[in-house]
């Protein structure tokens, strides 16, 4: 059993467990579709990975990825290599698996004093809530995490973020709304290198008077980061709403190509039938997934891992 921050007990899940929870529209709609296409023909052929398209696309793999994959899979048709719909959900599997791991090739950085997360994204994604979140699991691994309010152009967002820092016990560096974002920056940051602290995770402006404003923004964060602390931010994590889909993929096609997005953080993946947008992501932006949403809770961030989340699409 597990101890919840507010006193009550839960049992203590383990990660398949509680991604398979999340996935459950999507593995409805993608396992079973896959048996209904395979019961019409006695032989996995050509013509039946032609009907499973469709039935990808609408998970939200994207029309590149899913072409990508099939066409893969029918080499191995023409060959006979395809026996059962055992054997086609194994190779589907394996495909899968190897585009989620493939966008992982960022080398491990040796990171002295606390390590800096720069976390982006537009507004109405769930930003703010996932730096809580983040904090959270931060904290259950016995690390020690300071919160920096830097998107001061929203009242709201300072008072959100410390609503989240009281939940998780973590404290925030805060300025006045309208304040210089990073100004803000450079006292959380001397702050945590003062006190030892393993983590400082940055809410920044989701949404400027351009997009120009917003990345010029970023850029002088990114430089008092650094000024400060050699080598931060050592992570630019985008917040991404699964729900959203493609249209999601296309504005976070524009955060990568300017806001040196190192990973995506997911947000309500437990609340879409088109969860395979975690493997569009890794294909067509070439990103990691570090954490998904999978719920309300405060508990509810989950570090990613490819092979598990994968299992849970076909478990």
């Amino acid at each position: 059993m597990i101890q919840t921050l507010f006193g009550s007990t839960e049992p203590e899940r383990g990660f398949l467990d509680r991604m398979k929870e999340a996935v459950t529209r999507t593995r409805e709609n993608l396992s079973e579709r896959i048996e209904e296409v395979v019961s019409f023909g006695k032989e996995i052929d050509r013509n039946t990975l032609d009907d499973l398209e469709a039935t990808l696309i609408q998970a939200d793999l994207g029309t590149t990825t899913t072409r990508e994959v099939l066409e893969k899979l029918r080499d191995k048709a023409d060959r006979k290599q395809i026996k059962n719909v055992d054997e086609l959900k194994r190779l589907l599997k394996e495909e899968l698996l190897l585009i989620l791991n493939s966008a992982d090739q960022r080398p491990v950085k040796k990171v002295e004093g606390p390590e800096v997360i720069l976390v982006v994204g537009v507004n109405g994604t769930g930003k703010t809530t996932s730096i809580g979140k983040l904090a959270q699991v931060f904290r259950s691994q016995g690390k020690t995490v300071l919160l920096c309010a830097a998107d001061t152009f929203r009242a709201a967002a300072i008072d959100q973020l410390e609503v989240w820092g009281q939940r998780t016990g973590t404290e925030v560096i805060r300025t006045k709304p309208g304040g210089d974002p990073a100004a803000v920056l450079f006292d959380a940051l001397k702050s945590a290198s003062a006190r030892h602290h393993d983590y400082v995770i940055v809410d920044t402006a989701g949404r400027l008077h351009t997009k120009t404003n917003l990345m010029m923004e970023l850029e002088k964060m990114r430089r008092t980061a650094e000024r400060i602390i050699p080598g931060a931010p050592h992570e630019t994590l985008l917040v991404m709403d699964a729900t959203t889909g493609q249209n999601g993929l296309q504005q976070a096609r524009l955060f990568t190509q300017s806001a040196g997005v190192t990973g995506i953080v997911l947000t309500k993946l437990d609340g879409t039938a088109k969860g395979g947008v975690v493997v569009a992501i890794s294909r067509e932006l070439g990103l990691p997934v570090r954490y998904v949403g999978v719920g309300e809770k405060v508990g509810d961030m989950l570090p990613f891992d490819p092979k598990e989340f994968v299992e849970s699409l076909f478990a």
